[in-house]
């Protein structure tokens, strides 16, 4: 008997410990297959539509009018402002055509300075400098005596580009040295790109003074 209970007893390590039990009350139920869930950031067409007429999907003929009002009041305010900058400039500009240039008789020294048949360089002042010109308001002559009061004078400004021409006396030449310009002791062209001879001032003796009457000087 001892035997049989002994076979009937079982040691506590030979009994097989339950399985745990899964929680099921805390799993999240499973999502149906075949429909990704749409992003946030993601608009749809109705919400699309939304944005890009927040008034609503179409906009009434009097807010249509309205905005093109506006845009015309827009550009002619802009093109107002834009006349009002470019003004003071354009009339800095455009003024000098309009404007004539003043014809003055300017003194450059006395009869018995110049020596018959020399020609030599004189300054005088332009007729009409700026206040801000400094030296460059006084402009220059090439002065000939002819005879006892007789003098013909030459503009110094070539007729090509207006560089200073030089005068040659052992050549009894003008010379440019810009371009190559020449010219005769009479003014005419010699060689040279110059388009027409040397301009000629109006020279007179006052009271023993010889005088040159400043004139535009026309370039090209």
């Amino acid at each position: 008997m001892a035997s049989e209970k002994g076979d009937h007893e079982t040691s506590p390590t030979d009994v097989p410990s339950e399985a745990p039990v899964a929680d099921v009350s805390r799993e999240s139920p499973a999502e149906p297959m075949g429909q990704p869930e749409t992003p946030a950031s993601v608009a749809t067409p109705a919400h699309a539509e939304t944005l890009a007429h927040p008034e609503g999907p179409q906009a009434t003929a009097h807010e249509i009018a309205r905005r093109q009002l506006l845009g015309r009041m827009s550009l002619g305010i802009g093109a107002v402002c834009g006349a009002a900058i470019s003004a003071p400039g354009l009339g800095f500009v455009v003024a000098p055509l309009f404007r004539s240039s003043p014809r003055e008789w300017r003194p450059v020294g006395r009869v018995s300075q110049f020596k018959v048949g020399a020609t030599v360089s004189v300054v005088f002042e332009d007729a009409s400098p700026l206040r801000w010109a400094g030296v460059t308001a006084r402009t220059a002559a090439w002065l000939r005596r002819v005879a006892d009061e007789e003098f013909i004078a030459f503009s110094v400004n070539c007729a090509h580009l207006g560089c200073p021409v030089r005068w040659l006396d052992q050549a009894r030449l003008f010379m440019c040295p810009c371009h190559g310009g020449v010219y005769y002791e009479d003014g005419s062209v010699a060689a040279g790109p110059p388009p027409h001879p040397l301009t000629r001032y109006a020279v007179r003796v006052t009271a023993g003074n010889v005088e040159i009457r400043t004139d535009p000087i026309p370039i090209g």
